[in-house]
């Protein structure tokens, strides 16, 4: 694999991030989301110190990962959501492990002691990179939503730090 590297997501990927996560959407197994957010709502939802791409040699922005605090309340201030997104032509070449070890180093390293997620049960290639990851199921919500017309479940899941007390 070319030499992929993580650097901080600027405005400038705008247009690369929305087109990889709309092609996460479109598989189906990704969110209940349909369609990707303007860049406006994606940077209004996020938090701006934990956002990460993916590039190789080229610049090209292979994947990325955000976070969404999960509460507006004090005490939630270290819990934090996280979404990871690969362009589906750099899928299986470690990409999103790379952008997963990056948000747990960035985080970790300004307290954040929870990063959570819910993916659908029959992302069973999501389940494991998180489970190789550190993260652990907490949970299932059956039923919570309709997606494309049934009824879906989502598998919660946690990843604990070890450093930050």
């Amino acid at each position: 694999m070319a030499e992929v590297v993580l650097r901080p997501m600027t405005a400038a990927d705008a247009d690369r991030v929305l087109t990889i996560y709309q092609a996460g959407l479109d598989g189906g197994q990704a969110s209940f989301e349909t369609v990707a957010p303007t860049w406006a709502a994606f940077d209004a939802g996020r938090l701006p110190a934990h956002r990460l791409v993916a590039v190789d040699e080229a610049g090209t922005v292979l994947g990325w990962v955000a976070v969404s605090p999960t509460s507006t309340r004090p005490v939630y201030a270290g819990v934090v959501e996280h979404s990871v997104y690969v362009d589906p032509a750099a899928q299986g070449r470690g990409v999103a492990r790379l952008l997963l070890d990056g948000l747990i180093a960035s985080t970790e390293a300004a307290g954040i002691w929870t990063i959570q997620s819910a993916v659908f049960p029959e992302n069973t290639a999501s389940l494991t990179l998180h489970s190789r990851a550190g993260f652990r199921v907490v949970g299932v919500r059956e039923r919570v939503a309709r997606h494309h017309g049934r009824w879906r479940d989502v598998t919660l899941l946690e990843r604990r730090s070890p450093v930050v007390d």
